[in-house]
This record gives structure tokens, C-alpha cells and sequence, in this order.
């Protein structure tokens, strides 16, 4: 009959004797019981697909959460062997086995309220707490404490569940409504993007004679002992799983995404495009100050009153269009000094980012969705294509910068007007 084992927090606190047995199934729960309380406030308020919205929302977007995944992931492992004569608590190093990172979209971090109201999505839905800000599991100790009252062949591991999914983005545009009738709608917008994140870590040991329930944090780590192997029955001493020194992948895959994301792509040539004939400022609804770029390269497009001297830096053209679903894609491009507006592409994963004028070329962070008004109205709201950011600023004022926000500004701000001149 085996014997029982008390496991032993970090602190060294001492938790209620359990069989070996039944540790396994208590562990498998510890930090993932359904209390997404958190998680789902941060949703309670997010339109739902087809709700009627404002003028005032063109500029803004939200999350719809389109899948998930969620695997039992071992992220510290090792074989620990327990003699006779050296039963009782150790502390044992563990080795990493998997690095994940918490990410949403482009950013290798989690930056601005759509990431957050994403993965507050992700866990109202499961059930599950998971981390909805920046951290990674490389970040947490890799030793574990316990108390061993049974000699035998353990694995002893930390572990999470990792949550794994795409989400699209829910945009006000307009809507037909049939007899020639239109109005504001939430409709599912073209933009999508991919997350991960993790449920709170666990930790404890395990023997290949434990029952554990299948697909178990429990079972994974069961999985790495080799249970059946000459290894698993060696009678004496203490020696890492040969799987002790798996590469991190997750976060080679999390490095390779970053440097991505801020690698140069400055265009080597000029795009043709084909520029609609129509001129328009982009304006502040109701207000004086409007879109106008930058005559030095290393400035931003800012908002500015149009005066005899804007030297037809507020001008701008939509070029290169197209239109799905009812949601308008094009190129600025800009009279005054001949760019396109862009996101510079070494800050493009950040929030907050400005917006500048480049040499046109065939290229995403140039590319602009633009959601409308119901027709009569030349209201709009604008999304860059590759980091899927809304377009709006900060503040009313004259040189203000205009900036990507991920989620847009909930007051107005991220809502223009297309201005014919």
C-alpha cells in the first residue's frame, strides 16, 4: 500500500497529506478552477456582431475571439531518483522544457487595450484564468520543493495550460438594411491575428505508478519520465530525464516573430498606383484642424489648420482601391510631398505609434481600411492593414501627431471626415 507524501510549498509551509494517487488529481486543479470573473468584466461592455453603433465608433474596434486551443504544457521538468536512505524533502533544480510568452497579434509583448480585452475574451470563454498582460514562463523559478516519504522514480515539474487561438476584429461600418436604407452596424471587420497565453503555473512530482487523468499537466510530465525504460528503472542515485534539455521552441518561434516585426521594409521602389481623381482633406469633424504631412522625413503627419501656405501637404488621394464586404482598402497618398502615409516600420508593434509619409511601394503598413458612415455622411474611421491598429490621436491641438491605438480612442477621436477639395 503506498504510503502518502505531503507536498511542500516554496515558502516551506507543509500542505495536508495525500496518497500519491490523489495528488496527482489535486495538483492537475491547483490555479485552474473556472473564475474568470476578471476576465469576463473586461467584455461585459463589448458590442456583440450586428448591435447598431455611432458615428462615434467608426474609429474604434474590438475583438472577436474565433478559436482556441488549450494543451497541458510540462515548462520545468526533471527525473529525480529517491533511495531508501534519502527520503524526505529536497529542492530540486528543475531544467526548462517549454518558454511561452504571452502575445497578441504582431507585438512579441502586450500592448494596449485590444490585447487585454482579447485575452479577457479568450478567458471568459473557456472558463479559465489565464495572464492577460506581458509575462513568460522563462521568468518563474525552476526549483521545486517536496517532501518524499516513498523511495521510487519521480518527475518532478512545473506546468500550465497553454491557450492557444486567432481572433478577428469587430468594426463599425455601414450596413444595408435592404430598400435602399443603410445603417452603423458592428460587422465582422477583415483584420485577424493569432494569441498566446497561460494559465497560472502548477507544480509537483509524479511516478509512473500514479494513475492520472489523460491529457493532465500530470500526464505530460509522466509522459517525460520514460516510464517502462531502462532509465526509470534504475535502482539508485539522481539524474535529469533525458528530455530534460528540450529546446525552448515557443520561444525561438516568439524571437523569430519579433525580428520580423522590426526588421527594416523600406521600400527599394516605387509602387504604380492608380490614384482616384478626387482630392480631400482629412478632417476633424466640425473643427478646424485636419490631416497634414510632414515636409522632413523624420517628422510625423500631424494636424494642422489649411491656410494658403499648407502647400497642399492636406491634400491626399485614395489610391489603389478596393472594397470587400463593404469595407473600403486603399493607399493615402499625399499631393503636397508625394508619399504615402505609413507606420515607420521599426516602431510599427508599438502602441502609440505616429503615422509619416514614405516612398509608395506595395506594402502593408500603407495599406488602410476605411469604414464609412451611412451614405450622406463623409464620416469615416481608418485601421492600418498589417498592425490593424485604428488611426486617431491624443489630443485636439494644433501639430498634434496622429497615432495607431489599438483598440481606437473610445472618445471620437479615431472618427475623421473625408473632405472634398
Amino acid at each position: 500500500m503506498t504510503r502518502p507524501i505531503r507536498p511542500v510549498s516554496r515558502t516551506g509551509r507543509s500542505l495536508t497529506a495525500v496518497t500519491a494517487t490523489a495528488a496527482a488529481w489535486a495538483l492537475a486543479t491547483v490555479g485552474f478552477a473556472a473564475s474568470p470573473a476578471a476576465a469576463a468584466s473586461a467584455t461585459t461592455t463589448a458590442p456583440r456582431l450586428g448591435d447598431t453603433c455611432t458615428a462615434a465608433d467608426l474609429g474604434t474596434r474590438h475583438p472577436i475571439i474565433k478559436t482556441t486551443e488549450v494543451t497541458p504544457t510540462i515548462t520545468h521538468f526533471k527525473g529525480w531518483y529517491v533511495t531508501q536512505g534519502s527520503t524526505g524533502s529536497h529542492t530540486v533544480t528543475t531544467s526548462t522544457q517549454t518558454t511561452i510568452s504571452v502575445s497578441v497579434g504582431l507585438n512579441g509583448t502586450v500592448q494596449g487595450n485590444f490585447a487585454v480585452e482579447a485575452l479577457g475574451s479568450v478567458g471568459a470563454s473557456l472558463g479559465l484564468n489565464v495572464q492577460v498582460n506581458y509575462s513568460s514562463t522563462s521568468s518563474e523559478s525552476n526549483s521545486v520543493s517536496w517532501n518524499f516519504f516513498e523511495p521510487g522514480y519521480y518527475g518532478l515539474y512545473k506546468g500550465t495550460k497553454k491557450v492557444t487561438g486567432t481572433y478577428g476584429s469587430l468594426n463599425c461600418n455601414r450596413t444595408d438594411l435592404g430598400g435602399g436604407t443603410y445603417g452603423l452596424k458592428w460587422t465582422a471587420g477583415p483584420d485577424t491575428g493569432s494569441y498566446t497565453t497561460y494559465t497560472a503555473l502548477e507544480e509537483g512530482a509524479v511516478r509512473c505508478e500514479d494513475k492520472v487523468p489523460a491529457n493532465s499537466i500530470m500526464r505530460k510530465a509522466q509522459d517525460l519520465l520514460d516510464c517502462g525504460s531502462a532509465t526509470a528503472k534504475h535502482p539508485a542515485g539522481s539524474t535529469p530525464s533525458a528530455k530534460d534539455d528540450k529546446p525552448a521552441a515557443d520561444e525561438t518561434v516568439l524571437a523569430e516573430k519579433s525580428a520580423k516585426t522590426t526588421a527594416s521594409q523600406t521600400p527599394s521602389t516605387l509602387a504604380a498606383l492608380s490614384c482616384q481623381p478626387a482630392v480631400y482633406r482629412i478632417d476633424v469633424p466640425g473643427k478646424t484642424l485636419n490631416w497634414s504631412a510632414p515636409l522632413l522625413a523624420n517628422d510625423g503627419i500631424r494636424l494642422r489648420e489649411s491656410t494658403f501656405f499648407s502647400a497642399h501637404l492636406d491634400n491626399w488621394r485614395l489610391c489603389n482601391v478596393t472594397e470587400t464586404n463593404g469595407v473600403i482598402e486603399a493607399s493615402l497618398w499625399n499631393w503636397g510631398n508625394g508619399g504615402c502615409a505609413t507606420i515607420p516600420a521599426n516602431i510599427a508593434n508599438q502602441e502609440q505609434a505616429y503615422l509619416t509619409t514614405a516612398n509608395c511601394a506595395e506594402d502593408d503598413l500603407q495599406r488602410f481600411y476605411i469604414y464609412r458612415d451611412v451614405p450622406g455622411s463623409s464620416k469615416i474611421g481608418l485601421q492600418n492593414k498589417y498592425t490593424g491598429s485604428m488611426i486617431a490621436y491624443d489630443r485636439y491641438a494644433d501639430g498634434e501627431l496622429i497615432r495607431q491605438y489599438s483598440s481606437g480612442r473610445q472618445d471620437g477621436t479615431g472618427t475623421f471626415t473625408l473632405t472634398a477639395v
